[in-house]
C-alpha cells in the first residue's frame, strides 16, 4: 500500500500531538482519534462514531503507533549527537543523563532558538520515518500471506 507524502506526514504529527491514528487500507481514509488512555477527561461523544466504525471493521484499519519512550529517548541522543556546539551537545548530553531526561532535554533546547528549530525538523523527519517503517512493516506482512 502506498500513501501520498502528505498523507505520511499528517499521520506522523497526529501521533506527536497525543492521537491514534487508523487508516482504512480499502479507502486509505485516515482517522485520527484522541488517545482516551492519555487523556481520561475526553469527551468520547465527539469521537463516537468514528470508533463505532473502527471498532466495527477493525480488519479493514491499520493503527499506527507512536515511539515509545525508548524510541523517543533514541532519538533526543541522535539529535546531540549532531550538535555541533561542544557546550550546548554538553549539556544535552548531560540532561539526558540526569533523572527527567526528556524533561532537561526540553528545557536545554527551548533556551536555544537555532537548535530549537533544527531539533523540531529533526524529531519531524524520524517521526516522518517512523510511519514510514510501519507502513513497510504492513506491505511486507501483506505480501508474506498471500
Amino acid at each position: 500500500m502506498e500513501l501520498a507524502e502528505e498523507q505520511i506526514k499528517s499521520i506522523a504529527e497526529d501521533l506527536e500531538t497525543g492521537f491514534k491514528v487508523y487508516l482504512n487500507i480499502e479507502t486509505k481514509e485516515i482517522k485520527s482519534i484522541i488517545d482516551f488512555d492519555n487523556d481520561v477527561y475526553a469527551d468520547t461523544e465527539l469521537w463516537e462514531e468514528d470508533l463505532k466504525e473502527i471498532e466495527e471493521n477493525y480488519d479493514k484499519y491499520l493503527e499506527f503507533e507512536k515511539m515509545d519512550s525508548r524510541e523517543s529517548f533514541q532519538v533526543m541522543a541522535e539529535f546531540v549527537a549532531t550538535v555541533n556546539d561542544e557546550e550546548l551537545r554538553k549539556k544535552l548530553e548531560l540532561g539526558l543523563s540526569l533523572s527527567k531526561p526528556f524533561r532537561n532535554f526540553k528545557d536545554i533546547i527551548d533556551g536555544e532558538v537555532e537548535y530549537r528549530e533544527k531539533w523540531f525538523a529533526f524529531k519531524n523527519a524520524e517521526n516522518i520515518g517512523f510511519v514510514k517503517e510501519q507502513l513497510d512493516r504492513y506491505n511486507k506482512n501483506l505480501r508474506g500471506s498471500t
